[in-house]
């Protein structure tokens, strides 16, 4: 029967453009659209009809012959959109240029860093341009963060030993991250809490009322996310053999046990180097020195923190620890496991890199 309606344009593809039309179909990263696009011109160039391509890709026949119209038109080109019409750029290349070179290698005279209104008057850009420019680059002057680098002279081989446990860890055996959060504050507002309300925020006062304080020993079980948690008002070799011990209370008799730990003296007196000889199924591995986003349970801390600390209202020790407590609880009730994902190799390359970096810096400033 012979075709009715307007004949189909025959497409043809050269090496070169089926290469490229497949590139851009596997590609979910770039823009989406012209990710449908190719995938028309590449069906469209086995001689299926547009009725058919529609079909297949879920979309109309008006959409699949004007793609094809395109690209026969204008090749590869013709996938991707024409520059809309707009207000044309209002700074140049050059203008971009000086703002970010004075952003990242200059500082005003009367402040430690740039805001918009400094450098605009320091330069005579407007204010809103200087702001889409550190926009659109990812600057952010009026933040800061900390950071310390460990000076361990045996860092490598702890950083090893500690992402080797999490990454491969030992069979029939449990891998604790064991840590204290001391000093932890039964704090009171100074006035009633105000509760949010539509377009307000929960309200609290900026002065407090302190009710005594409590140390949180906390051990993370990296496979389960479960955490064995138990509160003491001191921070001594005693309670943290009482909470060895705990542990011990906790853990099947029938598995080893590797404690990941941080440096702190009280891990390391004699009566808890005793204890560990009596007791040879746990093993001590330590983290370096001023490396504590190496030990997971920090991990855990933070959530506690932000989830019930940080806006808590406890009128009493005894408070406080319940509240913990629950929190515990809680936690272990639906845990998740903790997963550790970047390997040693991937932490020392990333350390050296920032190392050369800072070093860089440091010697262009004193040049």
């Amino acid at each position: 029967m012979k075709q009715m309606g307007r004949p189909t344009s025959k497409l043809e593809l050269t090496d070169h453009e089926r290469s490229e039309l497949q590139r851009l179909a596997r590609s979910r990263s770039g823009r989406a659209a012209v990710y449908r696009r190719a995938r028309i011109i590449l069906r469209s160039a086995t001689g299926m009809t547009d009725i058919e391509v529609a079909e297949e890709l879920e979309t109309t026949r008006e959409t699949v012959g004007k793609w094809r119209r395109r690209f026969i038109a204008q090749r590869l080109d013709g996938l991707y959109d024409e520059p809309r019409p707009g207000a044309p750029r209002k700074l140049d290349d050059n203008a971009v240029e000086m703002v970010i070179d004075r952003t990242l290698n200059s500082k005003p005279k009367k402040a430690t860093h740039w805001s918009t209104r400094l450098l605009a008057k320091e330069i005579g850009v407007p204010r809103s341009s200087i702001h889409e420019i550190w926009r659109a680059f990812g600057l952010q002057p009026h933040r800061a963060e900390t950071f310390s680098l460990s000076t361990d002279p045996r860092f490598i081989e702890k950083v090893r030993d500690v992402v080797g446990l999490y990454m491969n860890p030992p069979a029939n055996a449990l891998v604790l991250c064991v840590d204290e959060k001391s000093q932890i504050q039964a704090l009171d507002r100074a006035q009633p809490v105000l509760p949010m309300r539509p377009t307000t925020p929960e309200r609290l006062t900026h002065n407090y009322v302190r009710h005594g304080t409590t140390s949180l020993f906390a051990a993370l079980d990296i496979a389960t996310g479960n955490v064995i948690g138990k509160c003491f008002r001191r921070h001594r070799t005693d309670e943290f053999l009482r909470f060895l011990r705990e542990i011990k209370k906790n853990v099947p008799e029938d598995l080893d046990v590797y404690l990941v730990m941080d440096n702190y003296t009280t891990h390391k007196t004699e009566r808890v180097k005793r204890w560990l000889l009596r007791n040879p199924r746990f093993h001590i591995h330590f983290t370096p020195t001023h490396a504590s986003w190496l030990n997971m349970v920090e991990g855990w801390f933070s959530l506690l923190s932000k989830r019930m600390l940080k806006r808590g209202v406890h009128r009493s020790t005894q408070a406080l620890e319940r509240d913990i407590n629950n929190f515990i609880a809680a936690h272990n009730e639906s845990p998740t496991p903790f997963v550790w994902k970047k390997s040693a190799d991937e932490i020392l390359a990333s350390l050296k890199r920032y190392c050369e970096v800072a070093n860089g810096r440091e010697s262009r400033e004193t040049l």
